[in-house]
């Protein structure tokens, strides 16, 4: 293969990569770009004359040596802007990093939940037996059924795996290089 085919080969896969990330980075903010908690609480109204209890679960995997727990149950006006915490202590004697998975009950709940601000977007490390406070800010769409009293967010910790090389730069690194 030449060297013209190569470099023409590269410029395709990047631009390939950049159409990927545009598109994710589109699913994840909209065309409004990433919405901070004051632009939306002040652009959305909180019905007040309907409260909904939002409940928290905490859950470990796969023998993760954490202890995980949420600060508090809390009673919200659908449109209201939320801020509550989850605790992590890590129990080990060597650093662990976990990623967080989070799940509603009802299901149904899962659309109308806005999540401004959550742990549960990066992966978090916790040294041996620190203690970390970590911040959900949320709004509960006005627009929830009324027949849906009750919200549960559960957040499940798992441990990240350890990768060395992680795609894309790996993988295009290998592909192009072979």
């Amino acid at each position: 293969m030449t060297k013209t085919i190569r470099g023409r080969d590269l410029v395709l896969r990047l631009a390939a990569l950049a159409a990927v990330l545009c598109g994710f980075g589109y699913c994840v903010t909209g065309f409004k770009g990433p919405q901070t908690a004051e632009v939306v609480s002040a652009n959305t109204r909180a019905d007040a004359h309907r409260t909904v209890l939002i409940q928290f679960n905490s859950n470990l995997r796969g023998g993760l040596p954490w202890k995980f727990h949420a600060a508090r149950t809390v009673e919200v006006h659908p449109g209201e802007l939320v801020r509550v915490s989850y605790d992590a202590r890590n129990d080990s004697d060597r650093s662990i990093s976990g990623r967080a998975v989070a799940t509603y009950t009802p299901a149904v709940a899962a659309a109308y939940m806005r999540k401004l601000e959550c742990f549960c977007t990066s992966i978090q490390t916790l040294a041996p037996h620190e203690v970390k406070r970590m911040p959900v800010v949320f709004m509960i769409d006005p627009s929830l059924p009324s027949d849906v009293p009750v919200v549960t967010l559960s957040y499940t910790f798992f441990e990240a795996p350890r990768r060395k090389g992680w795609w894309p730069s790996a993988y295009f690194t290998r592909r192009l290089v072979n």
